[in-house]
C-alpha cells in the first residue's frame, strides 16, 4: 500500500523524480515517528541544494504507526508512507528502494541517533558521481559517538570479525545511516539474500568485492535507550550471515554480472578521464626513465628497454583501471589486462623504431636513447588512450 505527497523540489525541478529519497524503516514506532518525520523536513527544508522525498516504510507494525504515517503524509510536505504486511528491515528498503525514482536513495533509523549534519556530506559524493555507495561510520576518524560500552564492544568485535574473515575495509557495517545511488541499488539488490538486520552489511560487503566506491561519514551519534533491537538474536543472525557470505564467495559467487554495472553507470565522459591518465602517465614515464637509465648499462639498450617498459605498462594499466575508468574489483579484470596487454604492442612497437634511430644518430649515447624512447612514449599515449577508452574498459 502506497499514500504520497508531490517531491520537494530544491535547486532543481522534480518532474521526474527526486534527487533524494530518504526511506525510514519502522516497525511499531507510534509514539516516536512524528518527531522523527518532522525534525528531518524541517532540516532537509533547511536550503539543502537537492529536491527530496522522505518515505516512511512500515513492515507489518501492529499498532498505530501506519495511521501516524497517514496523517504525516498529509500534513508534511515532500512525505509518503508504504505498508508492507511482513517484518524486516532489509525488506522494507528493498521494496522502497526497488520501487524509487530518485537518483539517490538513502535510509536513517526512526530514532535519529545519527546527527543529520551528517546528511549533507552523506548525499554529496553520490550526487557528484564520485562514489556508488556512502555509509556514516561510528569508528572512522572524527566520529562522536556516546554509547554504553556493552554496545561499543559488540559493535567493535563485530566489525573486527568482518575485517578478518570477509577481508572488508569498511569501519562500521551497521550505523543506520546510508546512501546508494540507484543504478548501483538495481544491480546489487538482487544479490542481497538477507531482508532482516544483516542487509546493512550484505549491501557493504558485496559492494567492496565488486570494486564500487564506498565513502565513509563520520558521524555525531548517540544511543538510543529505547531502541528495539535485540541484541543476542541479532548477533547470532549476523554470524549465520558472515558464513553464509563467506561459503559463497569461496564458491565464486557474489560477483555482479559483466557489464551490467558499467551499463549502469553513466559515462564519465571524455574530460573526467584525460587528467588522471596523464597522471598516471606521468608517473610511469618516469618509472620507464629510472628503470631504463639503472639497467641500460648491465643489460644493454634493448633489454632494458623490453624490461622497463613492460614494467611501466603493467604498473599503467592498473593505476588507469582503477583512477582513470573507474573500474574495481574481479569483474572484468582478466579481460582488461589480456586487452590491455595487447595495446601495449603500440608503444613497444613505437619504442623499437625510436631506439633503431637513436642508434643510427648517436650510437651508445644513453641519453639520446632515452630522449628517443620517451617521445615515441609520448606519441603512443593519444592512440593508446583512444583503445583503452573504447575498447580495453567499454564494456566489462
Amino acid at each position: 500500500m502506497l499514500i504520497e505527497n508531490d517531491p520537494v523540489t530544491g535547486l532543481e525541478a522534480a518532474s521526474a523524480g527526486p534527487q533524494v529519497e530518504i526511506v525510514i524503516p519502522v516497525f511499531n514506532e507510534e509514539r516516536g515517528l512524528d518527531r522523527c518525520v518532522s525534525r528531518l523536513v524541517e532540516h532537509l527544508s533547511g536550503g539543502l541544494p537537492f529536491s527530496w522525498t522522505v518515505t516512511i516504510a512500515d513492515n507489518a507494525s501492529d499498532d498505530g504507526t501506519w495511521r501516524e504515517a497517514c496523517r504525516l503524509v498529509a500534513e508534511q510536505p515532500g512525505v509518503r508512507a508504504i505498508h508492507l504486511d511482513q517484518k524486516g528491515r532489509g525488506r522494507a528498503l528493498k521494496a522502497a528502494w526497488s520501487a524509487s525514482r530518485a537518483e539517490v536513495l538513502a535510509y536513517m533509523d526512526v530514532d535519529l541517533s545519527t546527527d543529520l549534519a551528517a546528511l549533507l556530506p552523506l548525499l554529496a559524493p553520490l550526487l557528484s558521481g564520485h562514489s556508488d555507495l556512502a555509509v556514516g561510520s561510528r569508528l572512522a576518524a572524527g566520529s562522536r559517538v556516546q554509547r554504553g560500552a556493552k554496545r561499543e564492544l559488540i559493535s567493535r568485535s563485530y566489525n573486527a570479525l568482518l575485517h578478518s574473515f570477509l577481508g572488508v575495509r569498511f569501519s562500521d557495517a551497521q550505523c543506520g545511516f546510508k546512501a546508494i545511488r540507484r543504478d548501483v541499488a538495481n544491480v546489487l539488490l538482487p544479490l542481497v539474500l538477507d531482508d532482516e538486520w544483516f542487509f546493512d552489511t550484505e549491501l557493504l560487503v558485496l559492494a567492496e568485492r565488486n570494486g564500487l566506491r564506498v565513502a565513509e561519514v563520520p558521524v555525531d551519534w548517540v544511543d538510543d535507550p529505547d531502541s528495539r533491537v535485540a541484541v543476542t538474536s541479532t548477533a547470532f543472525d549476523d554470524l549465520r550471515g558472515v558464513w553464509r557470505l563467506a561459503r559463497s564467495f569461496s564458491a565464486g559467487g557474489g560477483t555482479i554480472a559483466p557489464g551490467s554495472l558499467i551499463a549502469a553507470r553513466p559515462d564519465p565522459g571524455l574530460a573526467t578521464q584525460v587528467v588522471p591518465f596523464a597522471a598516471v602517465g606521468l608517473v610511469t614515464t618516469l618509472v620507464f626513465a629510472v628503470t631504463f637509465l639503472v639497467l641500460a648499462d648491465p643489460l644493454g639498450f634493448l633489454l632494458a628497454d623490453v624490461i622497463a617498459l613492460s614494467l611501466a605498462t603493467v604498473l599503467n594499466l592498473a593505476a588507469n583501471r582503477r583512477l582513470t575508468f573507474a573500474h574495481r574489483g574481479p569483474s572484468g579484470m582478466v579481460r582488461h589486462y589480456v586487452a590491455g596487454l595487447l595495446v601495449a604492442a603500440i608503444p613497444l612497437s613505437f619504442n623499437l623504431l625510436a631506439l633503431g634511430l637513436a642508434m643510427l644518430v648517436s650510437p651508445g649515447s644513453i641519453w639520446v636513447a632515452l630522449g628517443a624512447l620517451t617521445i615515441a612514449n609520448l606519441a603512443a599515449t593519444t592512440l593508446r588512450f583512444g583503445l583503452l577508452r573504447r575498447w580495453v574498459f567499454s564494456s566489462s
